[in-house]
């Protein structure tokens, strides 16, 4: 849990600094930013399509997933929200919500008016070129996403994801990347990667006999990366952390 003593919005800019340096103007004035707090309880919608944008919000705990209805009901992730991610950055800008938002966990978002966001991108160029990035980031991970889904087979599709969430959650400096608990439920696997419930946890045996990972309930261990990260195809280049200290081994 991180130090609620610290400001609110301190995890999101470290993200953010870690996209373009912020000056002490910059660092103070996006702390500054008007943001109430608001808890959400596993489940819960930050944000619902055709939602007009008031608000942007940055996650502060918890896990979160972006996601699509289609017209007969079925839900396709398109991807996963870790804490100090701005989950609906884009909103500010287009207005109108073009995807949902939901809480994978219980967790805490802040609240920003859209206007204060407009106005900071604006006045502080270094935060501005900072979201920008962070957006253009996001952009990769859908690509990459799309690939998965559309052209690796099932248990790649599956270790790719579980390579990605590691890598992810080593980014955000308080979580053991090896070693981690997975927010996803089986059936939320399964809409995250195209395949049913079944086929996930066919797949899931599969990466367990073969040694590159372990599991107990919905806690993952990676024993074997490069393994995991062959059978994934998986290469960390469309997230981007060039400047994210540290490397998985």
């Amino acid at each position: 849990m991180p130090d609620h003593k610290e400001p609110t919005l301190s995890r999101t800019m470290r993200k953010l600094e870690k996209r373009f340096p912020f000056s002490p103007e910059d660092r103070a004035a996006f702390l500054a930013l008007p943001a109430s707090m608001k808890k959400l309880e596993a489940g819960g919608y930050v944000v619902r399509e055709a939602d007009l944008a008031r608000h942007c919000c940055a996650l502060i705990t918890g896990f979160a997933y972006r996601h699509k209805i289609v017209g007969d009901g079925g839900r396709q992730i398109v991807s996963i929200q870790v804490p100090g991610d701005f989950i609906d950055l884009q909103n500010s800008f287009l207005g109108i919500a073009d995807h949902n938002v939901q809480m994978l966990t219980a967790g805490e978002v802040a609240m920003i008016p859209v206007r204060a966001v407009q106005d900071i991108a604006y006045s502080h160029p270094a935060i501005g070129r900072a979201m920008l990035l962070d957006t253009l980031v996001d952009g990769s991970i859908f690509r990459e996403w799309i690939a998965n889904i559309g052209r690796r087979d099932a248990r790649s599709r599956i270790a790719h994801l579980f390579c990605e969430f590691a890598v992810r959650l080593q980014g955000t400096g308080e979580h053991e990347p090896h070693n981690y608990r997975l927010p996803l439920s089986q059936d939320q696997l399964a809409d995250a990667t195209g395949l049913t419930g079944v086929h996930v946890n066919r797949m899931i045996q599969s990466l367990r006999r073969d040694g590159l990972i372990s599991t107990d309930k919905r806690t993952v261990t990676i024993e074997n990366w490069d393994g995991l990260v062959t059978a994934g195809d998986f290469s960390r280049a469309y997230l981007h952390p060039e400047n994210v200290s540290g490397q998985l081994n």
